[in-house]
C-alpha cells in the first residue's frame, strides 16, 4: 500500500575506527580520507543533498571527537550549504551503538532514516531514492543487495563445511532504509535481548515479524566500502569529466551622449547609440560572462560586480569575463564552445560580426570553429523594436571535472 513519508532523515556512520587501514594511510580514520577535496563523509551527506525527498542528516562520529567534528560541520554547511537539517552525535563501541546514538538524535516527527556507512562515498542518489521508494510502496525495511559472482563455501577449522548455494546469496550494501519505529524497536530488542549484529537489517530480521519482512532493491558495482589498502586505488582514480551548459542573458537601453559608447564583444562600435550602464555597457560581453558563471553554478556577475560598488563604474567587460573565467579554471570547468546572439534594431552589425567573433575568440582562448556570433532584430517589436535598447543571450558549453 502506497503511502507518502513526509519526514525522512539520513544517518552518515563515521565513527569506526579503520583500523584495517591504519598503516596504510597514516593511522587517518577512513571516513577523514580526502577524495576530491573533501572527507570521505561529506560526499555522502553531498549525494543525500540530491534528493529530494531528505530533510535532514545525523552524523555520527567517534565520541573524543564529536565535539569538535560538530564546529567542523558547522564550517561545511557555511561554505557549502547542502540545504539540509543537521546534527552530530558521538558514536558508540560497536556499529549498533553508534547507530543507536544516531535514532537518539533524529527528531520525533522523523517516520524514516536510511543509515549509511561513510566509507561508502560513491553511493548515487538513485540508489537512495529507489530505496525511499521501497519504504513509500509498504517495505518497512529495505536494503541494497548484489549479486554474488564468486563460489562462497562455509569453512571450519580449515576445512570445507558446506558450498552455499550462489544464486540465493548476495552482498549487502548501505544504505539501509527503515521505517523510524520499526528500527528502534529492533534496537530495544537488541539490547535487552544482547544481540550482536553487523548492520541493522539483521535486527529486524531477527525480530521474526512477518509485518517486518526485509525487502531487496538493486545494488550497485560502485558502491564500494573502502576497507583495505587495494580499495585506496578507488580515492585515487582520474577525475570523471562530465559536459555542462551555461546560459546567460543582459540588457542595456540606449541613453545620451554623456552615457557609455556602444561597444560590444570588446569592439567599439562607431556610431552606434550610446547606452545606460556602470561598467562600460558591453551587453555581449555581460550575457557571456553569465553563461561562463553557469557551467559551474557560480551565481551571476550582478553578485561579483554589483553596480553599487564604485570600483566597477566604467569597468572593462574583457576585464570581468577574465575574472570570470578564472573562477571557472578554480571550479575545474574548461569552456569548449560559445553561441551568441546579440538582439537590436540599430546599429546595424554585419559589418561588425566577424571582428567581434575574432575578439570573443581570443577572450575565451578559443579557435574560430568554437565561438558563434549571430545579430538579428526583433522586426520592430518591443523596446528593441522601438530603438530603445539592447539585448544579448549566450549559451556557453564547458568540460567540468568532478
Amino acid at each position: 500500500m502506497d503511502r507518502p513519508l513526509k519526514n525522512i532523515w539520513g544517518m552518515i556512520l563515521a565513527a569506526g575506527s579503520g583500523t584495517r587501514l591504519a598503516d596504510a594511510v597514516g593511522g587517518v580514520r577512513k571516513q577523514y580520507l580526502t577524495y576530491k577535496g573533501a572527507p570521505l563523509f561529506w560526499h555522502s551527506a553531498r549525494t543525500f543533498s540530491r534528493v529530494a525527498a531528505l530533510r535532514g542528516i545525523v552524523f555520527v562520529f567517534p565520541p573524543d571527537e564529536a565535539q569538535a567534528m560538530e564546529k567542523r560541520i558547522g564550517q561545511y554547511f557555511r561554505s557549502e550549504d547542502l540545504g539540509l537539517r543537521w546534527a552530530v552525535c558521538a558514536g558508540g563501541g560497536r556499529r549498533q551503538d553508534s547507530v543507536a546514538n544516531g535514532l537518539n538524535r533524529l527528531p520525533a516527527e522523523c517516520d524514516a532514516v536510511l543509515v549509511h556507512d561513510s566509507a561508502r562515498p560513491f553511493v548515487s542518489a538513485a540508489l537512495i531514492t529507489s530505496l525511499i521508494d521501497a519504504l513509500e510502496h509498504g517495505a518497512r525495511a529495505v536494503i541494497p543487495a548484489t549479486e554474488v559472482t564468486d563460489t562462497v563455501k562455509r569453512v571450519e577449522d580449515g576445512v570445507v563445511r558446506q558450498t552455499l548455494p550462489r544464486a540465493e546469496l548476495r552482498g549487502v550494501q548501505t544504505p539501509q532504509a527503515f521505517e523510524t519505529g520499526l528500527l528502534r524497536e529492533a534496537h530495544a530488542r537488541a539490547a535487552a535481548e544482547g544481540w550482536d549484529v553487523t548492520d541493522d537489517a539483521s535486527m529486524v530480521e531477527q525480530m521474526y515479524d512477518p509485518l517486518a519482512e526485509v525487502a531487496v532493491v538493486q545494488g550497485e558495482p560502485t558502491n564500494i566500502k573502502i576497507t583495505t589498502a587495494e580499495d585506496l586505488k578507488r580515492l585515487e582514480e582520474t577525475r570523471t569529466t562530465v559536459p555542462c551548459v551555461g546560459w546567460g542573458y543582459d540588457v542595456h537601453r540606449f541613453g545620451g551622449e554623456a552615457d557609455r559608447p556602444m561597444v560590444l564583444g570588446g569592439v567599439p562600435i562607431p556610431g552606434g547609440p550610446c547606452v545606460v550602464a556602470h561598467s562600460d555597457g558591453d551587453v555581449l560581453l555581460h550575457a557571456l560572462a553569465d553563461a561562463v558563471l553557469g557551467t559551474f553554478g557560480g551565481g551571476d556577475i550582478g553578485t561579483h560586480f554589483p553596480d553599487t560598488d564604485a570600483r566597477f563604474a566604467g569597468a572593462d567587460s574583457g576585464v570581468l569575463l577574465r575574472e570570470v573565467l578564472s573562477m571557472a579554471r578554480e571550479a575545474g570547468t574548461r569552456i569548449v564552445h560559445a553561441d551568441l546572439t546579440i538582439i537590436t534594431q540599430i546599429p546595424r552589425l554585419a559589418p561588425h560580426a566577424t571582428q567581434i567573433a575574432r575578439n570573443v575568440c581570443r577572450l575565451l582562448g578559443l579557435a574560430p570553429g568554437q565561438v558563434n556570433v549571430k545579430a538579428t532584430t526583433e522586426e520592430k517589436l518591443g523596446f528593441t523594436g522601438e530603438k530603445k535598447g539592447i539585448k544579448a543571450v549566450a549559451a556557453v558549453t564547458g568540460l567540468r571535472e568532478l
